[in-house]
């Protein structure tokens, strides 16, 4: 006998989802798993990803503010 969803599993797998992750983050989770999916379809059909990941962003540190400062003055 196979398993069938039907809406009252599918509403309460959601409740569980909610109630574990809360609010704020489901759109990234939902982001997350559609970046996968995506990636996981093309890996099937052989396709490479020619999109770089975003470089993470450094903070600026002290030094290097009173530096770039410093050269600007002169």
């Amino acid at each position: 006998m196979p398993f069938r969803m039907g809406p009252w599993e599918i509403g309460l797998i959601l409740a569980i989802i909610l109630i574990v992750f809360g609010v704020g983050k489901l759109p990234q989770i939902g982001g997350a798993i559609g970046k996968g999916l995506r990636a996981f379809r093309k890996g099937q059909r052989g396709e490479e990803d020619n999109e770089e990941m975003p470089k993470p962003k450094r903070k600026a540190t002290k030094k290097a503010t009173k530096d770039s400062a410093k050269e600007e003055k002169d």
